[in-house]
């Protein structure tokens, strides 16, 4: 019997810890989720306000600081906050898209520098990086190595390329415009372990799947951006500690025997999502947690995923901090019961924010003056 359209977004919500904030702490969380988008430093720490009971900024700096939590270059060449302990096998699993894109780019190749070239220089170049180094100091060291300067371009995709985690460098977030960088702790196995690659993509999918499963080879690939025939063997090659469940159109998705799969009646909590958090990234058919109608409207061209309202498991709008609360917009009209709900969570994430960036995501307001389809906008006040 084909698994429904409504379980399969209560699975995700359940592996996601959004079906109900748990308490547990972030080192734990971060294993469970398996990695938080990081693109904008408040984001995992509204991700994990979103998912843990009593949850504090402070236990988050905590990881960090003690480099338990790690922000770097990972799936969908993009940043993630991860548990240290699955850095490596992560960023192995990601090694061929890596250097195809980083070290094989056009605007890299321009400079002169050659993926050989770089292999030579990377043991130096991560030595130096075993205390935190500005970008500038890296960029410095490399073209002492190399004996030549590098192309701002080039040199961007080399320091996307090399195993570093950024260092944290203060609040409010951990994160910020003035970056650091450290060699990573774990140091994976790169072009010359050739087996690691295929090794660590199977620890991946497999985390994938216990977060986010059930899931399609196309759901996988796009979550690692990975080729989709690299996807394909790892499922085949686990294929004996993984079952197949027919989904709502037919397509084969692949799980974990025994992983929660809720009803899909299970009551989904409203929740005030970060922006790009990874439940609107993590599929190919993102129609599992965004309405298609509704897919542009807060996946933004240039690449931003606006903050969203999440009502009965779904993207129903977006929201931003505005002086006095929470303004929420609403693509549909909502329930009273619905805006009751949000409007907990806005009392509770106002004081949360207070402490730290009382109007964060402030930058991409500009999506809100170019006008936002609204069935309705309420300001839901702080507590």
């Amino acid at each position: 019997m084909p698994i429904t359209a409504r379980s399969l977004n209560r699975s995700t919500l359940a592996r996601q810890l959004l079906l109900g904030r748990e308490s547990i702490d972030v080192a734990e969380a971060l294993r469970q989720v398996v990695a938080l988008q990081a693109q904008q430093p408040a984001s995992p720490y509204l991700a994990l306000w979103n998912r843990l009971s009593g949850f504090s900024p402070d236990d988050l700096d905590d990881a960090v600081t003690g480099l338990r939590a790690v922000r770097a270059t990972l799936m969908r060449i993009t940043l993630h906050m991860v548990h240290a302990a699955d850095y490596q096998v992560f960023r192995e699993a990601m090694e061929p898209t890596l250097r195809a894109s980083r070290l094989g780019d056009s605007r890299f190749t321009a400079s002169g520098l050659t993926a050989d070239e770089v292999d030579a220089l990377l043991p130096d170049l991560l030595k130096y990086a075993e205390q935190p180094r500005t970008a500038v100091e890296l960029r410095g060291r490399f073209e002492e190595l190399s004996g030549a300067p590098v192309e701002p371009t080039a040199w961007r995709l080399l320091r996307q390329y090399v195993p570093l985690w950024h260092a944290p460098v203060g609040g409010p977030w951990s994160f910020g415009t003035r970056q650091a960088f450290v060699a990573a702790r774990s140091r994976p196995a790169l072009a010359a372990v050739p087996d690691a690659a295929d090794d660590g993509l199977r620890v991946l999918i497999r985390r994938y799947l216990e977060g986010f499963g059930p899931a399609s080879v196309a759901d996988m690939a796009q979550f690692a951006l990975v080729r989709r025939s690299r996807a394909k063997a790892a499922v085949q090659s686990l294929a004996a500690e993984l079952e197949q469940v027919e989904g709502p159109d037919g397509t084969v998705l692949y799980d974990i025997p025994g992983a929660p799969r809720p009803p899909g009646d299970t009551p989904a909590p409203p929740r005030l999502m970060a922006m790009w958090d990874s439940v609107l990234l993590a599929y190919a058919d993102r129609g599992r947690v965004i309405p298609p109608a509704y897919r542009k409207l807060v996946i933004r061209v240039n690449g931003d995923v606006l903050p969203t309202l999440l009502v009965d498991g779904h993207v129903a709008g977006v929201w931003r901090p505005v002086e006095g609360g929470i303004e929420a917009t609403a693509f549909h009209p909502l329930p009273d019961a619905e805006w009751e709900g949000l409007a907990t969570e806005a009392a509770s994430l106002v004081p949360f924010l207070a402490g730290r960036d009382p109007l964060v995501y402030r930058r991409y307001d500009h999506w809100w003056a170019k006008g936002l389809p609204a069935a309705e906008s309420r300001l839901l006040p702080g507590g």
